[in-house]
């Protein structure tokens, strides 16, 4: 079935492989909904000509739209971003003074709050920060998560300023979010992204609360915060987590496995992750711990390989003290950092940043599986050659969706300002220890302490944070199966048909105002 699958989509899918490569010139400038954009050329894994990333995320929407069978005037409205907000203010950085611009991008207000990550990079722009709201609006709906999508950034690399100097810009630019009405638990809650984790999400929050210090709900004005500050236990772990129960879901499929050739069993899975920062390290660290061999990192200075498996605490540990994976010993050592995306696996995990597979290397791509646990790291073109080859890729819109989950699962413990667990943990206890008891009683053999421990374990909150999030992945992961089958299309595609039909259905229920 998935076989023809791919067959059937490449046929059709080599207009849209055509008019890309007609259409899109090395330097071609081009305006989308009145931005002017032009066609990053740094990238080494990409052709000059291939499109952007925002316009890869459109050219992605389109495909599925045409299958969608929604109606025009409602993709128009849903395509579109509805605001963007663009602050630039100055900051005095060793007796000098630095403008510092940021981003904030609302892709759609369908549902509220919108929800997104804020990223601090040297390449944040417009359009990056529109490209990955609008995965948010789509991912959130894959998984059934109540938000719009957003997205925001500024642009700095926070590694060339003191701590001191991060927090006095990360507060500057949450003071223009609140001035401007772009932050609030009921209308926009931001999360950690590249270059931010609870450290800035805290001072996000401390800054948003000198402007409302009556609110009660201020604490949801953002999310990925520290425990002791309204965080949520798992929320660290949540993305590389749900990587981890995506691809489990998938390969547990008869036709994936078929395909393949892969038993559907973790533990004969030989796995490669690019990018070892939060994502790449948990997603490692579960597939270790449930069997999977990782043979090979990468991260930018360089790779690591060994066929025999990596120790991720070890490696992880090793690049801590040392800034590197250089020098570590027992492995092969990969230069290029992209070249350990081509080495033969079973699975492939990209997990740094977008257009890490371009038409320069898809052709070189070994893996029988791409988990795209990164935003946008395949572009249009690159997707195509992976699928002619009859590699399954799995999107990344589905895929790195754990972390808007469990962002929406801090979201609502802030709003009840109550623990998960909290009024359950010690009634489930109860009700688990008399069951236990009568047990025993009938089968006259008393439980060791450590076995009716395991037995009568009332849920804490980091076990009903995982548990909510392996059932959502299970469900969009099924929900994306089932489209591809009986619209006999390639996952991305399915995954795209269905948050589109889901938008659709809360616009064309609700109305849209001043349409006609």
């Amino acid at each position: 079935m998935l076989l023809r699958n791919f067959k059937k989509s490449n046929m059709i899918n080599a207009f849209y492989l055509a008019r890309a490569l007609k259409t899109f010139r090395p330097h071609h400038q081009f305006l989308c909904r009145g931005y002017s954009t032009h066609i990053a050329t740094g990238n080494t894994a990409c052709e000059d000509h291939e499109p952007s990333f925002l316009k890869s995320v459109e050219m992605y929407f389109d495909k599925a739209a045409g299958i969608s069978g929604v109606s025009q005037k409602t993709l128009s409205h849903m395509k579109a971003p509805d605001c963007m907000l663009k602050v630039t203010f100055p900051i005095e950085i060793k007796d000098k003074v630095e403008i510092i611009t940021g981003f904030r991008v609302h892709h759609s207000r369908h549902m509220l709050p919108v929800k997104g990550g804020i990223r601090f990079a040297t390449d944040v722009d417009e359009q990056e920060v529109t490209a990955l709201a609008a995965l948010m609006t789509y991912k959130c709906a894959i998984v059934d998560v109540p938000f719009g999508g957003a997205k925001g950034g500024i642009s700095i690399d926070p590694k060339n300023y003191t701590d001191a100097e991060v927090e006095r810009i990360t507060r500057r630019y949450t003071v223009e979010l609140c001035q401007k009405s772009f932050i609030g638990p009921g209308t926009d809650v931001p999360a950690p992204d590249v270059g931010t984790g609870a450290r800035e999400m805290a001072w996000i929050m401390d800054t948003y609360r000198q402007f409302h210090p009556n609110e009660v709900d201020s604490i949801g004005c953002v999310t990925g915060k520290p425990i002791p500050l309204g965080g949520v236990r798992g929320r660290n772990e949540s993305t590389g987590l749900g990587v981890y129960y995506g691809i489990r879901e998938f390969v547990s499929y008869p036709e994936v496995q078929k395909h393949t050739g892969l038993s559907g069993d973790i533990k004969d899975l030989r796995i490669i992750i690019q990018g070892f920062g939060k994502v790449g390290y948990w997603a490692a660290k579960f597939f270790e711990q449930n069997g999977a061999k990782i043979i090979g990192i990468g991260e930018k200075e360089c790779g690591v390989y060994n066929p025999n498996g990596l120790n991720i605490d070890k490696l992880f540990n090793y690049r801590r003290s040392r800034g590197s994976f250089l020098g570590m010993p027992n492995v092969d050592i990969i230069e290029d950092p992209l070249e350990i995306l081509e080495l033969e696996c079973d699975v492939l995990i990209p997990a740094a940043l977008e257009r890490q597979i371009g038409l320069r290397n898809a052709d070189k791509i070994k893996a029988k599986i791409v988990g795209e646990a990164a935003n946008g790291p395949t572009t249009p073109l690159a997707n195509e050659v992976l699928l002619m080859k009859g590699i399954l890729v799995i999107p990344d819109l589905l895929l790195n969706a754990g972390g808007v989950t469990v962002s929406y699962f801090e979201w609502l413990k802030n709003l009840s300002h109550m623990r998960f667990g909290r009024m359950t943990k010690k009634w489930d206890e109860l009700g688990k220890s008399q069951i236990v008891e009568l047990v025993e009683r009938n089968v006259a053999r008393k439980l060791s302490e450590t076995e009716k421990k395991q037995v009568v374990h009332g849920a804490n909150e980091t076990d009903l944070v995982f548990s909510g999030l392996e059932d959502t992945m299970i469900s969009a992961c099924s929900e994306t199966r089932r489209t591809a089958i009986s619209k006999d299309i390639d996952y991305r595609t399915a995954a795209f048909v269905n948050a589109i039909e889901k938008v659709a259905a809360v616009y064309e229920g609700s109305g849209i105002m001043f349409m006609n």
